[in-house]
């Protein structure tokens, strides 16, 4: 069972993202409110994949993206962005990242990415 972890300060985009993977049978699930935390915990869990919003206080998504990649140069990282974020998007994928993901979230899009990273549940 892969293990994603999930980045964003708004716990809703969290929920959102995390109904839509549990409801598709992944449950092996935990959360991260920013940058931060998420390096924290992609130390101490390890998961197979993290799922990651760019804008977040404490720490930005970018500079967390870096921080996991230095500890572990194949993490799977994938990155949200609202509309008219490209600039971010494209050093996001320069450093990186495996995909991005556009808000607001079609689950069909989460669905597709987290299947073609980690495989089916």
């Amino acid at each position: 069972m892969a293990k994603i972890l999930l980045v964003d300060d708004a716990a809703f985009m969290r929920k959102v993202v995390k109904d839509t993977l549990s409801k598709n049978g992944y449950t092996d699930l935990y959360e991260a409110v920013d940058g931060a935390d998420a390096v924290e915990k992609y130390t101490e869990i390890s998961p197979d994949l993290v799922i990651m919003d760019i804008t977040m206080p404490n720490m930005d998504g970018l500079e967390a993206l870096k921080a996991i990649r230095a500890k572990n140069g194949s993490a799977n990282v994938v990155m949200c962005s609202a509309m008219g974020q490209e600039a971010m998007v494209i050093e996001a994928i320069q450093s990186g990242a495996k995909d991005f993901i556009v808000k607001p979230f079609k689950p069909e899009r989460i669905l597709k990415t987290v299947t073609s990273i980690v495989g089916n549940p």
